[in-house]
């Protein structure tokens, strides 16, 4: 299982059409994921302060897509091969493969902390 991070209004616009299909997709060809223990690095950093945000419990042998484990981007901006890697799923994510939805809650300090996924 990978996840992958959105806002319930794009879950809301991802549900009328089916699948998940992220600016990045178009930018850089691939949709962001994280695993359960990362998740909160890139929503701490794309998402702090934000209530609104959910993750996609995706089941990665529902896909008909390549997911390809890749290094994270590091603080000057370029891949870093020593920090944590990422799943890329390289196509839309089709909402037939999200198994679970779970809202992410911030901390007091905006941040979130890894999710305790049921």
């Amino acid at each position: 299982m990978i996840l992958h991070l959105c806002t319930a209004a794009e879950l809301a616009a991802a549900r009328a059409d089916g699948a998940r299909r992220p600016p990045s997709l178009d930018e850089v060809g691939f949709v962001h994921c994280s695993d359960p223990g990362t998740v909160h690095l890139p929503a701490s950093r794309l998402f702090a302060g934000r209530t609104d945000v959910v993750a996609l419990v995706v089941d990665t042998a529902r896909l008909d897509v390549p997911v390809r484990w890749e290094p994270g981007v590091g603080p000057e901006g370029t891949e870093d091969p020593r920090g944590p890697w990422f799943p890329h799923v390289y196509g839309p994510l089709p909402l037939d493969a999200v198994v679970a939805v779970h809202p992410l809650v911030p901390g007091p300090d905006g941040t979130f902390r890894p999710p305790e996924l049921a």
